[in-house]
């Protein structure tokens, strides 16, 4: 089946996922499923086929929940997301739910190694200067910084280090949470979320040169 053209995510995107919140079960999914595939699925991969020249080939995450070890038995996930990397754990990402849509990119912390990597970057002084100047200037434009972190000092480290903010996170990840924007179901969402990508250039080559392996 060809890609489709990308013109913006229809607003069925947004009463999809808010009924799935409302009703995470399978009869809801198959009774709506017309609606993930025009509306979420379909846009998205035309999306990312646009982008895919300038930024990479994505992944696009699988809609259902791994519940094997989960309290939490509903099938499936309340978001659709996208990577764009050399696997799944460090690249640009892009999700659409209920909330609206998010963009940004990072790592995630699928090692020790990755973390311990990641700190002894920040901690050398002219890595961690940079990186340091790297975040700040995307919190300046609008990005949130997100990552699971301790809650003091991790073992090895003072509180009083300089970039003790960043050494608290295991991973990281910098943010734009659109929301629902008078763009969300035009061609403009294409360049809004390609221009954030572009702005995470230099970190993601800072996380390919210290963090990746």
């Amino acid at each position: 089946m060809p890609i489709m053209t990308f013109t913006g995510f229809p607003a069925d995107a947004i009463t999809f996922y808010a009924g799935l919140e409302a009703d995470n079960s399978r009869a809801y999914w198959q009774a709506h499923k017309d609606t993930y595939a025009a509306a979420v699925r379909g846009p998205l991969e035309a999306l990312l086929d646009d982008l895919a020249g300038e930024f990479g080939v994505a992944k696009v995450f699988r809609p259902n929940r791994d519940v094997r070890f989960s309290a939490d038995k509903s099938p499936y996930k309340d978001h659709q997301g996208a990577i764009v990397g050399r696997d799944t754990t460090l690249g640009l990402y892009v999700g659409l739910s209920a909330d609206g849509l998010v963009a940004g990119g990072g790592f995630r912390a699928a090692t020790p190694e990755l973390t311990r990597r990641f700190r002894a970057a920040v901690d050398a002084p002219a890595s961690g200067v940079a990186v340091m100047a790297l975040v700040d200037d995307l919190s300046a434009h609008g990005f949130e910084v997100h990552g699971d972190a301790v809650a003091t000092a991790p073992r090895g480290y003072s509180t009083d280090h300089p970039r003790i903010a960043l050494l608290r996170r295991k991973e990281l990840f910098l943010m734009r949470d659109f929301g629902v924007p008078h763009w969300f179901s035009t061609p403009q969402a294409r360049e809004e979320i390609a221009a954030v990508w572009r702005r995470l250039t230099p970190i993601r080559a800072w996380l390919e040169e210290h963090v990746a392996t």
